[in-house]
């Protein structure tokens, strides 16, 4: 349960400041509550006249995702530009090293540019929180290289502090679960393709529609790894048929359960750095 008392309404009014302080800008929106608490704050500050957002697709995003922020967007009042970005053909970033984030985010900074000179808009910003600033977001260094800005990690404001001030604001996905591309349920070193993210996409649909709220599969070849919170952990072993059949229709021959849970970034830990020769 998100916690109302942690909004620190300072951090929130510094954030309303940054924005302003922006005088126009092109939102990059996913639907997501950063990105969402984003273009609601630089709406209500700058007006729908100079506070556009913009929703990027790829084989990365689900279309299911991709409609939830259309709605959301039409609710909000907000223009909505969208466009098409072709990072899966990257080399670099299909070659799935720890630095993927880091190409993905050149080739949507370098997409949306554009877009943002033609529209007349001062600035790019990007929903990037405080807690971000202690992760392996190799991401952040694009938009940080670029001058893209990032207005809630600008003002301090973590996730839980987000969630708060969204529900606050009364956003309807304040507590909606945290979503990554689909590109992070690869382990490092395998190869991104259209059709593992396909797959992956179709096996979490299928976990989804049982009624688990936060999920993962993780793509191991012929392998599906599954994990839910740990809270609902037995609710997935007594659903083991349904879990076992509607992740098999996806392609996977093997289904397993993951009895640690979900856990953001577990796939980082398979990342094996090439050894140093000694001198």
């Amino acid at each position: 349960m998100i916690q109302l008392d942690r909004l620190e309404p300072g951090r929130l009014e510094a954030a309303r400041r940054i924005v302003r302080s922006l005088d126009s800008v092109l939102v990059a929106y996913s639907g997501g509550v950063d990105s969402t608490l984003l273009l609601k704050l630089s709406l209500d500050e700058l007006g729908p006249e100079r506070a556009v957002a913009v929703l990027a697709s790829s084989p990365a995003y689900p279309e299911e995702e991709q409609e939830e922020a259309r709605t959301l967007a039409r609710a909000l009042g907000a223009p909505l530009h969208e466009v098409t970005t072709h990072e899966v053909e990257l080399e670099s970033y299909r070659r799935n090293n720890p630095d993927r984030c880091f190409h993905c985010k050149e080739e949507l900074f370098s997409t949306l540019e554009p877009l943002q000179r033609s529209l007349g808009l001062a600035n790019l910003a990007y929903g990037a929180t405080a807690d971000d600033a202690g992760d392996h977001r190799p991401g952040h260094g694009s938009a940080v290289r670029r001058g893209v800005r990032f207005p809630l990690l600008e003002a301090g404001m973590g996730k839980a502090e987000i969630r708060a001030a969204a529900r606050r604001l009364g956003l309807p996905n304040w507590d909606k679960a945290s979503f990554a591309c689909l590109s992070s349920r690869i382990p490092h070193g395998t190869e991104v393709t259209s059709e593992a993210l396909q797959q992956i996409e179709a096996a979490e649909a299928a976990v989804r529609r049982l009624g688990f709220h936060q999920v993962r599969v993780r793509h191991h070849g012929e392998v599906a790894r599954i994990e839910v919170e740990p809270g609902e952990m037995d609710r997935a072993f007594a659903a083991r048929g349904e879990l076992l059949a509607g992740v098999r229709a996806a392609g996977y021959s093997f289904v397993a359960l993951d009895l640690e849970g979900y856990a953001t970034g577990s796939l980082n830990r398979t990342w094996k750095h090439p050894a140093v020769p000694r001198a």
